[in-house]
């Protein structure tokens, strides 16, 4: 896995090995990074199941002005850790080694962000406990795009209900990339 443009360009990323995480492939990461940087630029950007970090790396790499890593693994986080320094980002990088929720919270009126990308484990029901909890958050506001990476067939019906617009969908073999925002937005990306 490498940083794809900008400052860290072409650099090699660490990854963690074995299962426990799934980076995003180079190619899906370029796709999804295509589509949105036009308002990276001094950009807020959230990185929830960091894994090893690529995502939020990838942000910072093109601009964004800072990026909070989240992912309870320590030992994913030491490799977000190791990889900031790498790429020179770790001025702009703050990593949180805790659960998802957890960070949510204690994020909340400290920040707000104009990107949020998630990742988490597919099949959990991940997905829809954190956008439950951005709908009433104010880390979210009317600009902020989330970015939910999930399996292909997962259900995202009840999004409507939570006050939130799908945007735009990007479907790939497996998985597929859905941009949100609150319901009301015209489409930006």
């Amino acid at each position: 896995m490498r940083v794809i443009a900008g400052s860290a360009k072409r650099l090699q990323l660490k990854t963690l090995e074995g299962m426990d995480t799934r980076p995003t492939t180079d190619r899906i990461k370029e796709t999804l990074f295509n589509m949105i940087s036009p308002g990276l630029f001094d950009s807020m950007f959230l990185d929830l199941f960091a894994g090893s970090g690529g995502i939020g790396i990838e942000a910072l790499s093109r601009g964004a002005k800072e990026a909070v890593f989240v992912e309870q693994n320590s030992k994913a986080m030491a490799c977000v850790r190791d990889n900031l320094k790498y790429t020179k980002l770790d001025r702009k990088g703050i990593t949180l080694t805790k659960d998802v929720m957890t960070a949510l919270y204690q994020l909340e009126g400290e920040k707000v962000f104009d990107y949020i990308f998630m990742d988490p484990p597919y099949h959990m029901g991940l997905e829809r406990r954190v956008m439950e909890y951005l709908s009433e958050s104010s880390l979210v506001y009317e600009d902020t795009v989330i970015i939910i990476e999930a399996a292909k067939e997962t259900d995202f019906s009840y999004l409507e209900d939570l006050g939130f617009s799908v945007i735009k969908e990007k479907v790939y073999k497996t998985n597929k990339h859905l941009f949100v925002e609150k319901a009301g937005k015209e489409e930006i990306c």
